[in-house]
């Protein structure tokens, strides 16, 4: 008899409850539990595993590690999916393969280049992969200057943290002054450059952003599932042009996907992101996780979160290729079950025992919804 699979996800994205949805609805018919950590008790990923815990606040990424081991040697964890922490958490992986657990992730090396986006582009560019022009600036002169220059080079400049994911603290830079306009409808990213300017100059310490110009549409994200030789096993490119969505194995979009997780040995799974400079592609953006919209591709016939989870168990799925394209679609928000408020709860048999949140059932009354965005399925 195959044994049951037990997969952890910390502190992830509220849409990764698809990514557990299909683990349970795996092609190889395997029992999968589902443990999951997160910051928010009320993060639907919480109310969707079998088991759960609130996780403690304020750790330092060695403390966060300490945990984390005792996390996988308490629930007998098989697979670890890291978000929060995940550069600490891969400099321990022996540690965890010692505990018997296998670190969906890259290795630290790859972590590293791609966790500073100054650095990624300089190292990307080395390739031969096309990137934007960029400025790192760090206070208003450098950033008046690289505003400038893009606009000398007819481009829009736009910024964001040279540290982070999701798009926060992207803004679209204008020379407008600011208006009652911008007070209509709902906020938008573009801000004034005089405003910029002057909160930068009254800021009493350095930014760390990273100026370029503003990229066109369509953006395509391509999912890469990377062997430990450094093999990609799959890659299946997302395109979104306003609210319509997409598919794509087009190679200008795919050939420097692989380039990157292949020569920079992003194993496991990526997501790499690119946007138009004119008529070409360049790299918008690479995240060395899951991407949270990649259960869209169960549209096209397959079933990646498994074929990872394989992966990481030594079961190498082999060259992945979907059987179709799906057609077209968009993306809606809708309910998902909450914990109660009363939490948590043990799951024993066919009982369940109130006590502190240790671990809480994904089947569960809720006491009201809460939305998760995901693909019409």
């Amino acid at each position: 008899m195959v044994s049951r699979v037990r997969v952890w996800l910390n502190r992830t994205y509220a849409e990764n409850v698809f990514f557990m949805d299909q683990l349970r609805r795996n092609p190889s018919d395997r029992a999968v539990e589902i443990h999951a950590t997160h910051g928010d008790p009320d993060s639907p990923v919480l109310a969707a595993a079998d088991t759960a815990e609130l996780e403690p606040e304020g750790l330092s990424p060695a403390a966060y590690v300490e945990y984390a081991l005792t996390q996988c040697e308490r629930r007998g964890i098989d697979v670890f999916v890291p978000r929060l922490h995940q550069a600490a958490i891969v400099a321990h992986r022996a540690e965890f393969e010692a505990a018997g657990t296998a670190l969906l992730a890259p290795p630290p090396e790859a972590v590293a280049v791609f966790e500073d986006k100054v650095v990624a582009y300089q190292a990307v560019e080395s390739i031969g992969v096309p990137v934007p022009p960029w400025w790192r600036v760090r206070d208003a002169d450098e950033l008046l200057a690289a505003v400038e220059e893009l606009e000398r080079l007819g481009h829009r400049a736009c910024f964001k943290p040279a540290a982070g994911a999701g798009g926060v603290g992207f803004r679209m830079i204008t020379r407008g002054p600011f208006s009652l306009s911008q007070l209509k409808g709902f906020p938008g990213p573009q801000v004034p450059l005089d405003l910029v300017l002057e909160s930068l100059r009254r800021a009493e310490e350095p930014v760390d952003w990273l100026v370029m110009p503003r990229l066109e549409q369509p953006e395509v994200s391509v999912d890469c599932l990377t062997g430990p030789d450094n093999r990609v096993r799959l890659a299946i490119g997302r395109t979104k042009h306003g609210r319509r969505r997409g598919f794509t194995l087009h190679e200008r979009w795919l050939e420097p996907a692989r380039q990157i997780a292949e020569g920079f040995g992003l194993h496991h799974l990526s997501n790499i992101q690119f946007r138009m400079l004119g008529d070409r592609p360049v790299l918008m953006d690479v995240n060395t996780r899951p991407a949270g919209g990649l259960h869209q591709l169960s549209l096209c016939g397959i079933n990646v979160p498994w074929a990872a989870v394989r992966l990481a168990l030594g079961d190498d799925p082999g060259e992945i290729s979907p059987p179709f394209l799906g057609q077209d679609y968009t993306v809606v928000s809708g309910p998902r079950p909450l914990l109660p408020v009363t939490v948590p709860r043990q799951r024993t048999g066919s009982s369940t025992v109130t006590g502190t949140l240790d671990a809480l059932p994904a089947q569960t009354t809720p006491t009201g919804p809460r939305a998760a965005s995901g693909a019409l399925q």
